[in-house]
Order: C-alpha cells, then sequence, then structure tokens
C-alpha cells in the first residue's frame, strides 16, 4: 500500500494582505456602479474607500514584518509603500471628486495589486 502525501500549502502574512488589497480595490470597482444606480452606492463607495486604505497600511506593515524579522527581501517594502502613495492619492482624488483620474486610477491600482498577487 502506498501512501499519498497531501500537498500543505501555508500563505505568508504578506500573501494574505496582498491579496485582502486586491480584494477590496476589486469590491471598490463594484460600489462604484452601485454609485450610480442605487441610493446607497455613495456609502459602499465611502466605507471601502476607509477599508482598501486600512489594506494597504496592512500591506505595509506585512512588508516590513516579512523583511525584518524573516530576514527577506526589502523590495516588498517599497510596493507596499509605493501603493498606500498611490492608495492616498486615490482618496484625495476621489473626495475632490476628479473622476477622469480616479477611475483610471483604481484600475492602474487594481492591475498593479493584481499583479503582486500573482507575484507572491
Amino acid at each position: 500500500m502506498a501512501t499519498q502525501a497531501t500537498a500543505q500549502r501555508s500563505y505568508s502574512f504578506l500573501q494574505v494582505a496582498i491579496a485582502a488589497q486586491t480584494l477590496t480595490i476589486f469590491l471598490q470597482a463594484v460600489s462604484a456602479g452601485l454609485l450610480l444606480t442605487s441610493s446607497y452606492g455613495e456609502t459602499l463607495h465611502d466605507v471601502g474607500a476607509r477599508v482598501m486604505y486600512g489594506a494597504s497600511m496592512l500591506y505595509v506593515l506585512a512588508a516590513v514584518l516579512a523583511w525584518k524579522p524573516g530576514g527577506g527581501s526589502p523590495r516588498p517594502i517599497g510596493h507596499a509603500s509605493g501603493f498606500l502613495v498611490l492608495a492616498s492619492v486615490q482618496v484625495v482624488l476621489g473626495i475632490a471628486h476628479v473622476p477622469s483620474v480616479h477611475l483610471p486610477l483604481g484600475v492602474l491600482m487594481f492591475g498593479l495589486s493584481l499583479l503582486a498577487l500573482a507575484r507572491r
């Protein structure tokens, strides 16, 4: 009788943080659509922006923790910090109601976050 070893995959805190960030950005796109079609869309988009910003801060924290105690590369810290800057610009543009830049930047952020997730 042959026994098969089951492959277990553990996800690091950094991977979970990037996945959470990617999911929150996707949900922002959904709530942006609801913003145009429902009365509660604005509230959802506003709350989602706060959650997305928090997820970006969590990504920075996870990158620092993966580097310092884990002895990993400091490169993810730069990526996470750059993403936090993009998220800050996105929030400012959203508050200022500049959709001509806000929307394309959101698409760019989703693509970059998806790329970071795929790299991990």
